[in-house]
């Protein structure tokens, strides 16, 4: 298989299954199916972690005391009073962002014997890179944005906040709630179908060694960058949204 190929197959998140409903089928794609497995594991870590909870923390749970208490320094930081109400929103997407682009890394590298090159198994492809995984989420974000404005402002706030700085500016102030979602999507989608070219471009000149040290990047920094940024824009997003002045 050459490297358009590839590229063509990576885009293709086939169905896995369908779902038949008051006669509609519903098609559950290895987006969806990956998406479901990353969030069993995410809450019974957190169920297995907070079963078992000590007044003196040790171990891991000293660990995640200690991201919990960045989460709150950080939220209180961009959304002050209200950082209880936003904060764990922030913090629950960064988690899913970063182990749904580091599940990834579970796939098999491939293998060479003889001269030749054997392919893995099995692939496990990010979610993040299916537009419409990446699309949902910034739908997601933005409606939260939203709901932030409108409960902060209330109705007549939020709508004089959209004359902001002059009454001109009404029809730009509308779009840029189509164009943050939209950034937010490309993004995601964009970086993470980038990484992937790059690690087919190296596999295609050098298929058995370097994959998996790059893929120590790829799989690894930069999901971690990507989840980063994803949740660092939302945060700005939704911090301007809540500002009452």
């Amino acid at each position: 298989m050459d490297i358009g190929e590839r590229l063509v197959k990576a885009l293709e998140f086939e169905t896995v299954f369908t779902i038949r409903f008051a006669g509609l089928e519903i098609p559950v794609t290895e987006t969806v199916v990956i998406t479901w497995v990353v969030m069993a594991v995410l809450v019974a870590v957190s169920i297995l972690v907070t079963r078992n909870l000590k007044t003196i923390p040790s171990g891991v749970q000293s660990l995640f005391e200690a991201g919990i208490e960045f989460l709150e320094s950080f939220s209180k930081q961009y959304f002050g009073r209200r950082a209880g109400l936003y904060g764990p929103y922030i913090g629950t997407v960064f988690l899913f962002l970063l182990a749904a682009n580091v599940v990834p890394a579970l796939t098999p590298a491939a293998a060479g014997f003889g001269g030749r090159v054997f392919e893995p198994l099995f692939e496990i492809k990010p979610p993040a890179r299916d537009i419409n995984f990446t699309a949902a989420l910034a739908v997601m974000s933005i409606l939260i944005v939203l709901a932030g404005g409108l409960k902060a402002r209330g109705l007549k706030g939020w709508f004089k906040n959209l004359l902001h700085p002059v009454p001109i500016m009404l029809p730009f102030n509308i779009l840029d709630y189509v164009i943050r979602p939209s950034s937010l999507c490309l993004r995601l989608f964009g970086n993470m179908l980038g990484g992937f070219i790059i690690m087919q471009l190296i596999g295609a000149v050098v298929p058995v060694f370097l994959p998996p040290v790059f893929s120590l990047y790829f799989d690894f920094f930069d999901g971690l960058i990507q989840a980063l940024v994803f949740s660092f824009l939302t945060t700005l997003f939704l911090s301007e949204a809540v500002e009452t002045g």
